[in-house]
């Protein structure tokens, strides 16, 4: 296979993942907390071929980072939602560890626990937040109140750098390598969830460019195959 249809096979498998990476966003337009993902291309040269392909350098995903532009401020009215304005993260506990996240809408088990609408533990300055009987609220600084009980206060987190964490599933993320710290500059707006700051308008434009991209490439390789190599065996079968 010539060098020229490496770039080509490289380029449609790098457009495929960016085509998946544009239909996860836009399919969360509507999730609480979402935020979207930018991704960069980089060369990867083949040096294993020598000089035999020495124009077979493939095009390769480059990086892939969360986007942490705050999304739209939206009133709910339920006391157990809330959004997160400054940078940090509420804390859940999950069997695979601890996991992060934005989305603020709460909700409350039989036994009282706060919990994320997945089931997963939110998690306290002290553990599990366990709610008594009352009224629920929740304060500015994150406290947690049940009737005149205090329950918790949330472990509101930051990173040094939030683009660089993984998305784990749905909303939640991972602090791979890096090490969470307390966030003082966080306030948590009660009633209220963080929007998606996914544009749509924005996804659509790129996933149509994107697309485009997918289907000039995949027209360079059937020439390539069918049209240039043909050619070429063809001439050379008449020799």
């Amino acid at each position: 296979m010539s060098g020229s249809q490496y770039i080509a096979l490289s380029g449609l498998r790098a457009r495929a993942d960016e085509l998946d990476r544009l239909a996860t966003d836009i399919a969360n337009v509507g999730t609480a907390g979402y935020k979207g993902e930018r991704e960069s291309r980089a060369s990867a040269e083949r040096a294993s071929f020598g000089d035999t392909l020495q124009t077979a350098i493939d095009t390769t995903l480059g990086g892939r980072r969360l986007d942490f532009a705050a999304g739209a401020m939206a009133p709910t009215g339920r006391p157990l939602d809330v959004a997160f304005e400054g940078p940090g993260f509420a804390t859940v506990s999950t069997p695979a560890g601890p996991r992060y996240t934005r989305n603020g809408h709460f909700t409350l088990t039989a036994d009282r626990k706060l919990t994320t609408e997945n089931g997963a533990a939110v998690q306290g300055t002290d553990g599990d937040i366990t709610l008594g009987v009352g009224d629920v609220r929740i304060d500015e600084d994150g406290t947690v109140w049940a009737g005149d009980s205090r329950a918790g206060r949330l472990a509101l987190v930051e990173f040094a750098d939030p683009g660089a964490l993984v998305r784990d599933q749905g909303n939640l993320l991972r602090a791979d390598g890096q090490t969470p710290s307390a966030s003082a500059q966080t306030l948590v707006r009660p009633g209220a969830l963080e929007e998606s700051n996914v544009s749509v308008a924005e996804r659509l434009a790129e996933l149509t460019t994107v697309s485009r991209g997918f289907e000039a490439l995949q027209k360079s390789i059937s020439m390539l195959l069918n049209d240039v190599d043909g050619r070429a065996i063809e001439s050379l079968g008449r020799r």
